[in-house]
C-alpha cells in the first residue's frame, strides 16, 4: 500500500468535514439532505489513515458552506467531525461541532398521539444529559440516542 497521499483535489470553495468516524460518511451527508442526486459536486473517502482516530472519513462538498446549525446537526452522527471553510483553496475557518441542545423540525415524533402529527407543529427534541437522550418538548417521550439518530436516518432516508 504505501501511498500516504490522498486521492481526492483541493476544493477551491465549500465545506470540507474531517475526522468524522469511520463508515459515518454517508450518514453525515443524509443529515445534510445531500443525496449526491444533483446539486453540488462532493467526494467521499472513506476508511484513511488517521492519527487522531485510527481510520477516519472525510467528506468534501464544493460550493457549499455549512451553517452553524448544519454543523452541529453532524454533531449527532459525528461527534469528532470538524469542519473547515474554503474559499479560494484556503481554510478560512475551523470549527468543531458540538451537540445542539434543541433540534426542530428535522424528523417526525415517533408518538402517535403527540401533538405534532395532528396540528401541523414542528416537532423539537432537546438533547438531554450530554446527548445520551432527547425528548420530544411537546408530548414527553424520550428515545436513547441511538434510537433518536437511528430514526433521523430512517426519515430522511426516505426524503431523497
Amino acid at each position: 500500500m504505501g501511498m500516504r497521499e490522498l486521492i481526492v483535489s483541493k476544493i477551491k470553495d465549500g465545506t470540507v468535514i474531517d475526522h468524522i468516524p469511520s463508515g459515518k460518511a454517508l450518514d453525515v451527508l443524509k443529515v445534510l439532505g445531500i443525496s449526491g442526486g444533483k446539486g453540488h459536486r462532493v467526494a467521499i473517502v472513506m476508511n484513511v489513515e488517521s492519527s487522531k482516530l485510527n481510520k477516519k472519513d472525510i467528506v468534501k462538498i464544493e460550493g457549499r458552506f455549512l451553517s452553524k446549525d448544519e454543523t452541529d446537526i453532524i454533531a449527532l452522527i459525528a461527534p469528532t467531525a470538524t469542519i473547515n471553510i474554503i474559499r479560494n483553496f484556503e481554510v478560512v475557518e475551523k470549527r468543531k461541532v458540538s451537540l445542539p441542545r434543541v433540534i426542530s423540525g428535522l424528523i417526525r415524533c415517533p408518538n402517535i398521539t403527540c401533538i405534532t402529527r395532528h396540528e401541523g407543529i414542528e416537532t423539537n427534541f432537546e438533547i438531554l444529559s450530554a446527548g445520551l437522550r432527547a425528548r420530544c418538548s411537546y408530548c414527553g417521550i424520550e428515545l436513547s440516542y441511538s434510537e433518536f439518530v437511528e430514526l433521523i436516518l430512517k426519515q430522511l432516508g426516505t426524503r431523497t
